[in-house]
């Protein structure tokens, strides 16, 4: 089953952001990621939260491919490095539609 991690980020400081995303995208793609947005065109709908500066959206061909990368030494100092630079919501879920599991269930 594949797997989405959605990220949302406000940058802090700016000195990481072109070596992580020079580094980062050919690191998430030999790991098997696929990048279906990278965006800071964002319309808040709905919610309370103040809308972030930017967010992410990949996809991962398992949930073991997405920790595997998250968890690696090679993507290690760039999540530092990010970490110290935004702040970040990042999410982990699976492709699936609830909704239709149920019904196809009965």
């Amino acid at each position: 089953m594949k797997y989405y991690v959605f990220v949302e980020l406000d940058v802090t400081d700016q000195s990481w952001v072109q070596a992580y995303v020079q580094n980062v995208t050919p690191l998430v793609e030999q790991a098997g990621g696929k990048y279906l947005a990278r965006t800071s065109t964002i319309e808040k709908l709905e919610g309370d939260r103040q809308k972030s500066q930017l967010v992410v959206l990949i996809e991962w061909p398992s949930k073991e491919a997405a920790v595997s990368f998250y968890q690696s030494k090679q993507y290690e100092p760039y999540l530092k490095s990010r970490l110290r630079g935004a702040r970040n919501e990042l999410v982990l879920f699976a492709g699936e539609d609830i909704a239709t599991s149920q019904r196809d269930s009965r």
